[in-house]
């Protein structure tokens, strides 16, 4: 019996290394396929300097020569925030960061008298310390992306203490929302015998369908301010809109995204007979406070000094979309819902998330799976959901995202196809090229690369499903 045990340790230790090597080979791999399309990408930015003839049309050259450069930044600091990540998550497990967070967890946890039998406590401690030690080491990257990148190329309107005050905000009602839910999780992974894993899923659904109910109204509006549309032509178009395929619209709101940046957005959310509809304001010609900025500058430069001349310069775009465009946008994004593109995302996710908890229940008891990261003596539940769910399944989740990429696609042309059919072409048409200009988009992209990532397809290839490239 003790050679058959030490056999047995023996080749738990053995499948142990070779998992540990596994994964970190696997994420390096994804790393440097990752480096390879963003290199391919970043050529096109360097060596695509004039308009192509076929966006001739639609661009001219001076957004072209902003947008290439501003996504040129992009890419450029994509490649070293990314090496810093890779790297950093590798001498986390190299170094046993992991175990290492771990069991200082338990120190502070048995510093207040609370001993092994409280592992729920141990790892909510854990999973404070870990996503304070994230939200540590990527402020750095987040404020050179914000005050550098952003603020160069004119989308950034906020200031450090308005950033600083906001990532604070937004670490605590995480740890609020995290750590409550992480407890229950556990707490039912616990107690809910050999179907847990039904239990657990059932939690989740529970827990997302809540917070994608609540989130607009509770917790978007800690950080920024909703204000209901006011009445006029466009809330009562959009009203009639949603009416003709019986969308039940309750709300329209304008949100102040203005004060981050002059980034533009629009969405609905909401279940059920309860839909609201947002709009950022910097999509909003009329409500854009880029555009009062554009005309007081304007106005200022006008008036000039005594010789006409000034050093204040005009905005050199008018920002968002007239109320016919932004109907068109609407339009693309209630044939989102009317196709049931949300409906099918949903199910395909808590799809994916009923697997996943199922093969965390077949995978939870191999006590190599803890080896391999360090956990000897112990096998906390949620380092086992954290070395299964980011580790173990990472080849499946590529190959998950990737095909929710195509799919996502697919269903940007058929709601693009949805507001055409609404007789909003012409509009659509135009807001897309206003948006692209607007968030400085680049319309040339590798094939590779977009293929892989773009969620949206590339503007030429919307604009041709709608009609093609118009001409004066």
């Amino acid at each position: 019996p003790e050679a058959g045990t030490m056999l047995r340790a023996a080749l738990e230790l053995s499948a142990a290394d070779h998992i540990f090597h596994a994964v970190l080979l696997f994420s390096w791999t994804v790393y440097l396929w990752e480096a390879y399309l963003a290199s391919r990408q970043r050529n096109i930015y360097r060596t695509t300097t004039h308009v192509p003839l076929e966006l001739g049309k639609i661009m001219d050259a001076d957004t072209f020569e902003k947008s290439r450069l501003y996504q040129l930044d992009k890419s450029n600091f994509g490649f070293w925030s990314g090496l810093y990540s890779e790297t950093e998550g590798t001498l986390i497990l190299l170094l046993g960061g992991i175990p290492l967070l771990w069991r200082v967890s338990v120190a502070v946890t048995a510093h207040f008298g609370l001993g092994p039998e409280y592992e729920i406590t141990q790892s909510l401690v854990f999973l404070m310390l870990a996503t304070l030690f994230s939200a540590l080491t990527g402020l750095p990257w987040s404020l050179y992306n914000t005050f550098v990148i952003e603020e160069k190329h004119g989308f950034n309107q906020q200031t450090l203490g308005f950033f600083l005050k906001d990532a604070v905000k937004k670490f605590a009602v995480t740890q609020c929302i995290l750590l409550p839910v992480t407890s229950l999780l556990l707490y039912i992974i616990k107690i809910g015998g050999d179907y847990f894993f039904i239990y657990a899923w059932l939690f989740t659904l529970a827990v997302s369908l809540v917070l994608v109910t609540i989130y607009a109204d509770y917790i978007a509006p800690l950080f920024d301010k909703f204000t209901p549309l006011p009445e006029g032509e466009l809330k009562d178009e959009i009203e009639k809109m949603a009416r003709s395929i019986s969308f039940p619209l309750t709300k329209v709101y304008v949100v102040e995204g203005s004060k981050r940046s002059s980034h533009s957005n629009a969405y609905f959310y909401g279940f059920f007979k309860n839909k609201r509809i947002v709009l950022f304001d910097t999509l909003l010609e009329d409500h854009s406070p880029l555009n009062k900025t554009s005309n007081s500058e304007s106005n200022q430069t006008e008036e000039g000094s005594a010789d006409g001349e000034s050093n204040a310069k005009p905005k050199n775009k008018k920002q968002g979309c007239n109320n016919l465009e932004v109907l068109a946008v609407l339009g693309h994004e209630l044939g989102h819902w009317k196709l049931g593109h949300t409906v099918k995302n949903i199910v395909i996710s808590q799809m994916n998330s009923f697997l996943c908890f199922f093969l965390f229940a077949v995978l939870i008891g191999r006590k190599e799976l803890f080896l391999a990261f360090g956990f000897n003596d112990s096998q906390p539940t949620l380092i086992g959901l954290m070395i299964i769910f980011q580790f173990i399944f990472s080849p499946y989740n590529e190959l998950l995202s990737f095909c929710l990429t195509v799919l996502s696609r697919r269903f940007e042309f058929q709601a693009d196809a949805f507001a055409k059919d609404m007789g909003r072409a012409s509009e659509l048409y135009s807001a897309l090229i206003k948006l692209n200009k607007d968030n400085l988009g680049f319309p040339v992209a590798d094939w590779i690369f977009s293929m892989w990532h773009y969620s949206h397809p590339p503007l030429l290839e919307r604009l041709r499903a709608l009609g093609g490239p118009k001409h004066d």
